[in-house]
């Protein structure tokens, strides 16, 4: 039986119990103003106090929680690297202004943040050696051997929203990340 989120959940549970999924709920907590996601309230408040303690009413707050529970029945592909079409659009708009429509993107991870990793994407005009190559929606991705293994079944996605836009990862293998989304470690 899948286990669902409801609203007698704490943020903190919800991150414990869908450790693989917690990117994506945090970006869409954190989406419909639900900030307390990296602070310590998360750690007793519940969805339902945190809806309604942000404002929101009833409504909203199912409409929150059936999303998350999109998020939990998202199937991700754990043998490659996957570009969602609105991440794909853009990064070919982006590729097209800078003059480099027949590069690619570079994807890996460095040491840092308050969790160990931060996630990093930059044009590639070609792979180095030590590369494993993978495509996406006609987009060759780029990706240190080094860090393939860990980085296997992310999700690279636009999101446009009133908290900001740009590119975000969603990686199945984090076993933690931090409040503000910018870190996270295995």
């Amino acid at each position: 039986m899948t286990q669902n989120i409801h609203k007698d959940m704490t943020i903190e549970e919800i991150f414990k119990l869908f450790p693989h999924k917690s990117q994506k709920l945090a970006q869409e907590m954190t989406n419909c103003g639900l900030h307390c996601v990296g602070c310590s309230a998360a750690t007793w408040e519940t969805i339902e106090a945190g809806t309604l303690g942000h404002g929101m009413n009833e409504d909203e707050m199912k409409d929150l929680i059936d999303r998350l529970n999109t998020i939990l029945e998202e199937k991700e592909d754990p043998t490659t690297i996957t570009l969602t079409p609105k991440a794909a659009q853009k990064l070919i708009q982006i590729l097209s202004e800078e003059g480099k429509s027949d590069w690619g993107l570079r994807f890996g991870e460095k040491a840092a943040g308050c969790s160990g990793f931060e996630y990093f994407l930059d044009f590639s005009e070609k792979p180095k050696q030590e590369d494993v190559v993978i495509e996406s929606q006609g987009i060759q991705i780029h990706v240190h051997s080094k860090s393939f293994n860990r980085l296997l079944g992310s999700v690279i996605d636009f999101v446009d929203g009133l908290n900001g836009a740009g590119f975000k990862i969603s990686n199945p293998n984090v076993k933690s990340s931090c409040g503000c989304g910018s870190s996270h470690g295995y």
